[in-house]
């Protein structure tokens, strides 16, 4: 299992250093600026595909944590979507880059993606586009035995959405991006990237990815679980905390602000 998750991520990734990932990447970056230019607290998780340029990169929030399925250069966790070793209500802002048409359990990566997320914390969600060109594209591929969408689980945006309302988040708008893939050089190229600007301009359904802005209403609640690790882990906890007040006759404590490792087990 680990090796197929390793293989997938690769090739979504070689997908991404391709023409057309290279612009669709510019293009969600784009798209996504200006709900990061709103975004404040205190920590942005970034999940999914990795890329040399992180698109939590024109953040103002300062904490950045990049989590992939694999080490590699720019990531700082490493862990998968459905078993994120974080504290409940931790982070401010999470971007979930492809990490749930891709995963085996899609409804439990985003569950714990919720967890994780502060009450009225930001969630972008971007997902390929089923109803698409590149969506009945990738099925087709899929269908073919292609190594990356054999292993792509179509989610429209309207069960996302029903899957977000039931976790208490409410959608507060979607984008819709790529709506004709470019190809070619020239005069060609140029037509399909004007073509483009228009279906993203008019925000219309038939981009090949869409984004999900959702907010967490409500703190969930969340048992205790013991998850299938090697070995015994802590849930690290991000959200910084006074330090605990001494005895007086203890020195007192230096002024600021530490982190806490929670010390429930999973």
């Amino acid at each position: 299992m680990r090796a197929e998750c390793s293989d997938i991520s690769t090739e979504l990734e070689s997908w991404y250093a391709t023409d057309n990932g290279l612009y669709l990447l510019a293009q969600t970056r784009l798209a996504i600026q200006h709900l990061l230019d709103t975004t404040f607290g205190y920590h942005i998780l970034q999940l999914g595909v990795r890329t040399p340029h992180p698109l939590f990169q024109g953040s103002p929030i300062h904490h950045r944590i990049y989590s992939a399925r694999n080490a590699a250069d720019g990531v700082d966790l490493i862990a998968r979507p459905d078993e994120l070793p974080l504290d409940c209500d931790s982070v401010d802002t999470v971007i979930a880059h492809h990490c749930l048409e891709f995963a085996q359990h899609p409804q439990r990566a985003l569950r714990e993606i919720q967890r994780v997320l502060t009450p009225q914390g930001r969630l972008l969600l971007i997902c390929f586009n089923p109803w698409s060109l590149k969506g009945i594209a990738a099925r087709t591929s899929g269908a073919l035995r292609h190594p990356l969408w054999s292993a792509y689980r179509p989610l429209s945006e309207g069960r996302l959405t029903d899957w977000l309302h039931l976790l208490g988040c409410e959608v507060q708008d979607s984008m819709h991006l790529y709506g004709v893939p470019v190809a070619g050089k020239g005069r060609m190229r140029g037509f399909l990237e004007s073509a483009d600007r228009f279906t993203v301009q008019h925000n219309l359904p038939l981009g090949g990815v869409f984004v999900l802005h959702a907010t967490k209403q409500v703190a969930g609640v969340h048992p205790r679980r013991r998850l299938s690790l090697a070995r015994p882990e802590r849930l690290i906890g991000l959200v910084p905390k006074p330090s605990a007040a001494q005895s007086p006759a203890a020195p007192a404590p230096r002024d600021g602000v530490t982190y806490h490792r929670n010390n429930d087990t999973r």
